[in-house]
């Protein structure tokens, strides 16, 4: 049987438009005839009359030469189409009869018409099949922009308006960060077709240029390379990192330092330069680098081209916050680009924590060609400065020459520390403090010692050099470059060398110089060099787009004189084979540059690349006010747990004599010292040179050997030198215990004890006044 027949719901009735056949010969016209009575039933079955009579004026549908019939079919209605002689066949069957109510058409009256409605019909046919294509490609579109206003995915980086996500194969996020100065608009995004790209251009009203690239290192290693630039002059751009289910690790030096990490209350962003953070409590240190790593085995690294600042939210999800800003920051754009700001950054996904820290540490760190000189490792330095201040002179430094001599105990070199020169400035020994340099300095040869000087950038304004400087344009100049720019440091006034210039950068050399040519000194003690000792606004010879840069060419001056030399800045200066000192301590316990601090400093310092780390004197400074003693010296407990600790670092070094108080110190002070000579130095030496050849830290916090290893995550009172030696210092006051945490290994304590079941939290184990708990790890 040659019949069209077509089935719609009846409350979908439009949907009949998609599903019409028809057999030959009638093509067109049966097919019209289709659309046309789908049409038509489902204006008079769905839609109100009114909205039919505006249908009739509106459009003109003419009658199609066919016959139909409509019958119920369950909850739908089937029309069949048929030319008369099927119609007075289906008329010969009484069921066919009965079942269908005919409707009778015309043929021949439509063949009639046919030659006058053909153009019309065609023209009508052709606009409907458009305007279904239309319906079909706009519901497409609408469908596939439902699912890009909504998100991108990335590898395993999910974007969206706020920010973004990264989770891993388990669907667990990994890292998050958020957009805070403005969403993306996701209209204006477009993806590569091999998916590994993203592109938008639009936030909110402003144009953007944005983008996430995504590439794969090494197998085991994801990174996505982020960067957001503005078109807008002093723009700014914030994006924050959300802190809440991670530990994190890395930064800069910090006055209060945790392992990991710990932010709390609220620091509106500032500019992230390296300072003096005795001074200037709650800024950054002067070892500083654009880097962080989280216990998930994620790392987020910072390009240099940013002008970053950096502030926290506690209450926010520990939000951790990344912005960059040109307008009322110390940061310049480079000469001859406009202030657009760029925030851009990498986020590397790595298998584990050590696994990714080592590749990021790789990529962007340099590492030292060569070590210090093993004199500096081996034996403590001695310096003037807790024991003397400022009141330094050549009997004091005689003296403590000789006590050290007559106490016997070792030395790599004794080091004149603040004011033995006449004036800020000068490089030479004041007469009247050293009336006999040049002889006091050959009696210290005399007796074995090596010795060093105190120096620093400064050129205070009542020193001769400063008429010189000016003359020369030596010093860091105000903004019109007219005047030197003066600063306030702890001793005065003062105009500050630019080393920018490589005329200062040789006068300030040629006076080293002849320092040790003149008095045979070695080295040299480089202070100061933070970017808080600019002024706020400055000129140098050439533009400091990144202030730290500052810091970056004192700590290179250093370069020269590395083997017994000690510098307190360290940005992007990894490769400098010079011991890297942490900045001055208070003679106090807690983590506020305390005792408590110096591990996590450490870690830290070592987590940056720096691995040669000369912590701060025994006992701290003394300062007034700032001791937990009322004495002129440290508290004796604080004093001997200071000294235990120092033992197991890469350098040591005393001011504050330990003869100065009673045999009991003195017997701990030599104690510990012969040990740091029999056990530690050995191993400190090989894992020096070890680090010339991988960068990687001489002092290793846990995690190390145990990366998944949650609670080894979190240990701030432990550490590894290497992978076989954990140290386990008493850190709290009054204590001769304490609990100690062994991850997985066979391990051995310095009192013959095996440990084999681990991992495992000792609780409440003995260490003497006299003691450090160490241990050995067998395998």
């Amino acid at each position: 049987m040659s019949d069209v027949s077509v089935r719609f719901p009846l409350l979908h009735g439009i949907t009949a438009l998609a599903h019409c056949t028809l057999d030959q010969p009638a093509v067109f016209i049966g097919t019209f005839a289709c659309l046309t009575k789908g049409i038509q039933y489902f204006r008079h079955s769905l839609l109100p009359e009114y909205v039919n009579d505006v249908w009739n004026a509106v459009f003109f549908i003419p009658k199609i030469p066919t016959e139909y019939f409509l019958a119920p079919f369950g909850d739908t209605a089937v029309i069949h189409f048929y030319r008369r002689d099927q119609l007075q066949r289906r008329g010969e069957n009484s069921q066919v009869d009965a079942m269908y109510q005919v409707v009778p058409g015309s043929l021949p009256a439509a063949r009639e018409r046919q030659s006058k409605e053909v153009k019309p019909l065609i023209c009508t046919i052709l606009l409907g099949l458009l305007l279904v294509i239309a319906a079909v490609v706009a519901w497409c579109y609408y469908t596939a922009s439902l699912k890009k206003l909504n998100s991108f995915k990335i590898e395993e980086l999910e974007l969206y308006k706020n920010g973004f996500f990264i989770k891993n194969t388990a669907n667990m996020v990994l890292f998050e960060m958020g957009f805070k100065s403005a969403p993306i608009d996701l209209e204006s995004c477009f993806q590569d077709e091999a998916g590994g790209e993203v592109n938008c251009t639009k936030s909110g009203e402003e144009k953007v240029d944005f983008f996430i690239k995504t590439f794969k290192p090494k197998d085991t290693i994801t990174c996505y390379n982020i960067e957001w630039k503005t078109v807008v002059l002093d723009s700014v751009v914030e994006h924050c990192m959300h802190w809440a289910d991670g530990h994190w690790y890395g930064g800069a030096e910090t006055s209060t330092q945790h392992w990991p990490i710990k932010i709390s209350g609220v620091m509106n962003p500032k500019p992230y330069v390296t300072g003096d953070v005795y001074s200037i409590r709650d800024g950054f240190g002067g070892i500083l680098e654009r880097y962080w790593v989280s216990s998930k085995s994620v790392a987020v690294r910072v390009n240099d081209s940013v002008p970053l600042h950096v502030g926290w939210n506690s209450s926010d999800k520990e939000a951790f916050c990344l912005r960059a800003r040109y307008k009322d920051s110390p940061f310049q754009p480079p000469i001859g680009q406009q202030p657009f700001v760029e925030l851009s950054y990498q986020v590397c996904i790595g298998s584990d924590l050590k696994i990714i820290h080592r590749y990021m540490a790789k990529k962007h760190f340099g590492k030292p060609a060569i070590t210090p000189s093993e004199i500096m490792f081996r034996y403590p330095k001695w310096s003037t400065w807790a024991l003397f201040k400022t009141e330094v002179n050549q009997d004091k430094v005689l003296r403590y020459a000789e006590k050290i001599k007559k106490y016997q105990f070792n030395f790599s070199h004794i080091e004149i520390d603040d004011q033995y020169s006449s004036s800020y400035g000068e490089f030479d020994f004041d007469p009247v403090k050293f009336p006999n340099a040049s002889e006091l300095l050959q009696k210290l040869r005399d007796d074995g010692f090596q010795v060093t000087l105190w120096v620093h950038p400064f050129v205070n304004y009542n020193s001769p050099s400063f008429i010189k400087g000016v003359e020369n344009s030596y010093f860091v100049m105000d903004p019109n470059g007219r005047f030197p720019a003066f600063v306030e440091w702890w001793n005065g006034i003062a105009a500050v060398l630019d080393f920018t210039n490589p005329e200062t950068t040789d006068w300030f050399q040629k006076r080293l110089e002849y320092l040790r040519s003149k008095y045979g000194i070695v080295s040299f003690k480089f202070d100061a060099g933070e970017t808080s000792y600019l002024p706020a606004k400055f000129s140098t010879h050439k533009p400091l787009s990144d202030p730290s840069m500052f810091s970056k060419l004192y700590a290179k001056i250093a370069a020269s004189y590395c083997m017994l030399a000690e510098v307190r800045v360290g940005y992007h200066t990894q490769m400098l084979p010079c011991f890297v000192r942490m900045i001055d301590r208070d003679s106090v316990w807690g983590y506020e540059l305390g005792l408590k601090s110096l591990i996590p400093t450490v870690l830290t310092m070592g987590i940056l690349g720096y691995p040669f780390i000369l912590p701060d004197m025994i006992g701290g400074n003394v300062y007034p006010n700032k001791t937990d003693s009322p004495d002129e010296i440290p508290d004796r407990e604080l004093y001997i747990r200071w000294l235990e600790l120092s033992a197991f670092l890469p350098a040591m070094q005393f001011s504050i004599p330990p003869w100065l108080y009673d045999e009991e110190v003195l017997k701990i002070a030599y104690k510990f010292t012969q040990l740091r000579e029999s056990l530690v130095v050995p191993l400190i030496l090989r894992l020096a040179e070890e680090t010339t050849k991988t960068g990687n830290p001489i002092i290793r916090p846990l995690w190390w050997i145990a990366p998944d290893d949650k609670v080894a995550q979190k240990v701030d009172t432990q550490f590894l030198i290497g992978d076989y030696l954990m140290v386990a210092p008493i850190l709290e006051k009054g204590k001769e215990a304490r609990d100690i945490y062994l991850p997985d290994g066979k391990w051995q304590s310095f009192n013959g004890d095996l440990f084999d079941k681990t991992p495992n939290l000792l609780t409440d184990f003995a260490v003497d006044l006299d003691e450090v708990a160490y241990f050995i790890r067998m395998i």
